[in-house]
């Protein structure tokens, strides 16, 4: 099964990162969100990615074009000019950098792999947001439905602590709770291709003119996912989730070390 990137957005709440490199090429750890998020799904065995470029997608180009030899050993004959990487184990994936505009909207993006997707079943995500969803039961409960979207409902990390206040004493103080019941998009969607009916040009967003309007046809079901879940929208994201990173023990590692 293919999976879509998002990867083509131009990261304005992220200037601090964003001004050199696109979003999804932001560093966790040493490696882009990127490759975080494709260790993810190839854990679960979905090792075939079309990714969605636009702002700044030469980088991300560079990047893949250059992997094997930057992540690995070699040999250099400077006399001749000859280079022989070393043998070694490396990423089974299969990728499709495909270009997609600078200036267009999520949904549009999408739009343009219709003919890269056909009529297959395929999973989507943005490039900016990690977890430890089981990709396995999410398909399977994308399957069992019969809707033409799945998308993963999660509950944002608050960022600030709560009170509940009897009088004027607190009866209770909980520091940075999650916000109730207030489930949000956290991508890692599974969608059948009849949601390219819904897309028709460059401006379509995937929110607006996709989710809403599948919700009103009856179309669009949610998978809870109670664990970890995190988005790289702001400098302070990128901060905590490499404190994640540097304990040792980040939660959407799901794949071996």
């Amino acid at each position: 099964m293919k999976v879509v990137l998002l990867a083509g957005g131009l990261g304005t709440r992220l200037t601090e990162e964003t001004e050199i490199r696109p979003k999804p090429m932001v560093e966790i750890g040493g490696r882009p969100i990127l490759w975080h998020i494709m260790k993810h799904y190839a854990h679960y065995g979905f090792q075939e990615f079309l990714v969605a470029l636009g702002y700044k997608g030469e980088y991300i180009k560079r990047y893949f074009m250059d992997y094997y030899t930057l992540n690995g050993s070699m040999t250099l004959d400077l006399a001749t000019g000859a280079v022989q990487p070393q043998i070694k184990e490396c990423e089974n994936w299969k990728l499709h950098l495909l270009d997609t505009g600078v200036q267009t909207n999520t949904g549009g993006r999408l739009k343009r792999l219709e003919s890269y997707l056909g009529d297959e079943t395929f999973m989507i995500t943005y490039g900016d947001g990690v977890s430890n969803i089981d990709l396995q039961k999410l398909l399977e409960f994308h399957k069992s439905h019969g809707k033409w979207v799945t998308v993963s409902a999660v509950r944002p990390p608050a960022r600030f602590g709560g009170l509940v206040i009897e009088g004027d004493l607190v009866a209770n103080f909980t520091e940075k709770p999650q916000a109730g019941e207030g489930w949000i998009n956290g991508g890692f969607l599974v969608m059948e291709p009849q949601v390219f009916k819904y897309l028709t040009n460059d401006s379509a967003g995937l929110e607006v003119e996709l989710l809403e309007r599948l919700a009103i046809d009856g179309q669009l079901a949610a998978y809870r996912h109670y664990d970890f879940w995190q988005c790289m929208d702001t400098l302070r994201d990128k901060y905590n989730l490499e404190n994640y990173w540097q304990s040792g023990n980040p939660p959407w590692q799901v794949w071996e070390h």
